[in-house]
């Protein structure tokens, strides 16, 4: 079984919370592990590093690893009321 590493993120610009100037990331691929401990990389097909700001007018992109966050499944909720009555009367 694979299991994700690292997910691959670029800084695509910033925003401001709380008074503090935070980074704007986009993820474009991850970083797999196999069962046999062998590591590969899965990118984002339409990811173009040429779009990445490049404000130093650099030859490189940097992409940044991140560990990722635990999946968390959205809780359960009951189906909507339809308005149904359980007596129909046809």
């Amino acid at each position: 079984m694979t299991k994700v590493i690292y997910d691959l993120a670029v800084k695509t610009g910033s925003y401001i919370k709380d008074g503090q100037t935070k980074g704007r990331y986009l993820n474009v691929g991850k970083i797999m592990e196999d069962k046999d401990g062998g590591k590969f990389v899965i990118m984002n097909r339409a990811f173009n590093a040429a779009g990445v700001p490049n404000p130093e007018n650099r030859d490189t992109v940097l992409i940044s690893c991140f560990t990722p966050k635990p999946f968390a499944a959205p809780a359960q909720q009951p189906a909507p009321d339809q308005g149904m009555d359980d007596d129909l009367s046809f």
